[in-house]
């Protein structure tokens, strides 16, 4: 990954975050955006620059402003000069049960989970055409067996899948596209619909018996980054084996 260019949605926090470490380690410059997590990306930046210095950027932005996502790619290039891989990672994700959706909802994880990866890929494919660069979307194993109670999350992480398959062909054969469905890596922030009991039955569907970490995620996005080159259009399941027994 030396001198390869790499811009993280969401990548101040958690998954996000463990993919910009791991990248950089690997000798990646990064453009890390993220929406209100401002000092969580100030002081990752901090931590990577002082390991390498001006490798790794900021970008703010509301990912559901379409308009404003151009200025994610362009702003990117200017910095460091292209761009290679695009990681899809930033989401929404909270119940939205039948007889309580309503249309913000629908905006909201629709938007931050497939309106803005279409677009913003979209604005990213030339420029990662011109160095045969690669997507890589964050989808879900509930993409394909949905959660209950998360409709509208489920149905997005679904069209997700679908657009991953549908942008590998569209941008093939210079710019791969594809997937990693986590599984249970880490919990909700906002944990009410996940309690210790909760915790403990989804945990014991899963093969491995143990929750993940994002770090199982990060190797996922360094696989598809840097040793893939005759991957695309696949979605990985990183989920200790809870979506074949599902």
């Amino acid at each position: 990954m030396q001198g390869k260019v790499v811009l993280i949605t969401g990548g101040a926090r958690r998954v996000g975050a463990a993919s910009a470490r791991l990248l950089h380690a690997a000798g990646a410059n990064l453009m890390i955006h993220y929406r209100s997590s401002a000092t969580d990306a100030r002081a990752l930046s901090a931590e990577l620059n002082a390991l390498r210095a001006d490798s790794v950027a900021l970008i703010q932005a509301d990912l559901l402003d379409i308009g404003g996502l151009p200025a994610l790619v362009n702003q990117t290039v200017a910095t460091f000069g292209g761009l290679d891989v695009l990681l899809n990672n930033a989401s929404s994700f909270y119940p939205t049960p039948v007889g309580s959706i309503a249309e913000k909802d629908w905006v909201d994880l629709m938007g931050s989970n497939l309106k803005a990866p279409l677009f913003l890929s979209q604005a990213a494919a030339p420029e990662l055409k011109k160095r045969r660069g690669c997507i890589i979307n964050i989808t879900d194993i509930h993409a394909e067996r949905p959660m209950k109670n998360y409709v509208v999350y489920s149905i997005a992480k679904a069209g997700l899948v679908g657009l991953t398959k549908s942008l590998a062909r569209e941008l093939a054969p210079e710019v791969r596209v594809n997937g990693i469905a986590p599984g249970p890596i880490l919990w909700p922030e906002d944990d009410a619909n996940f309690d210790e009991v909760s915790r403990q039955r989804i945990i014991s569907h899963t093969m491995l018996k143990r929750a993940g970490d994002p770090h199982d995620i990060a190797l996922a996005v360094r696989y598809f980054a840097k040793d893939a080159p005759f991957v695309t259009g696949q979605i990985l399941a990183v989920d200790g084996g809870r979506s074949a027994k599902l």
